[in-house]
């Protein structure tokens, strides 16, 4: 009979198989475990009320999304590239450097700027593609499509690397007392300050790498659009 606690997950399949409303099919499912489980349905409803107040945090960002859909939609998109295009002799590389560079740096003082919706998408990924079509004269139909969609992977990397390896930066990041935790739980003494000087070395070698790759990105970008183009401050 115990397989039977298992049937929240069949439940679970057959609503996304069947595409019913994803909710409904959770809490449909959790009440179903929760009773062949030998719970009542008041402490059904207690356990649910307490998952969600343990957990709201992390659904805090939904709450930002319709903010980004209202300034992308009045033009935060064209004015990042507009003032994008006013500086000269930036390129996309560089900028998606700098980026990570300011990633890492966040990372140390454990201050969140955003991430792929909220920040990436709407501000960084429209100033490197500002970047590419001011330093070749572009227009927008000049710009192969590939080259719109490589950008667009390689500022959501920026903020993979940045967030991966720059959030172990802190002493007090959550990874970074988890590891603390698990080890001391195995009998390792460490602490986590250890841990964080051990972080350093891979972040700096990350940036390292990622700018040396940013560089290839640049020079491929122009030999495709004829480096002739280029505007020079000389």
């Amino acid at each position: 009979m115990e397989w039977l606690k298992l049937i929240g997950i069949l439940i679970i399949i057959l609503g996304f198989l069947f595409k019913i409303d994803t909710i409904a099919v959770i809490l449909i499912a959790a009440v179903v475990t929760g009773i062949v489980s030998g719970l009542d349905f008041y402490s059904i409803l207690e356990t649910l009320g307490k998952a969600f107040v343990d957990n709201r945090l992390v659904t805090l960002f939904i709450l930002t999304l319709p903010m980004v859909g209202l300034i992308e939609r009045f033009g935060l998109k064209k004015q990042a590239s507009n003032m994008i295009g006013k500086v000269k002799r930036v390129t996309s590389g560089r900028l998606m450097t700098i980026y990570l560079l300011i990633r890492e740096i966040a990372g140390v003082a454990s201050i969140r700027i955003g991430g792929h919706p909220q920040f990436v998408r709407p501000l960084i990924n429209p100033m490197v593609q500002g970047a590419l079509k001011t330093r070749y004269n572009l227009k927008d139909d000049e710009v192969d499509e590939a080259d719109i969609e490589k950008i667009k992977a390689q500022t959501s990397a920026m903020e993979n690397y940045g967030n991966f390896f720059g959030q172990n930066l802190f002493v007090g990041a959550a990874g970074v007392l988890l590891m603390v935790g698990t080890f001391q739980s195995l009998g390792i003494k460490v602490d986590a300050i250890e841990l964080v000087l051990a972080s350093v070395p891979i972040a700096l070698i990350v940036l390292v790498l990622v700018w040396l790759n940013n560089i290839r990105f640049d020079k491929y970008l122009d030999k495709k659009y004829d480096s002739k183009q280029v505007k020079r401050d000389e």
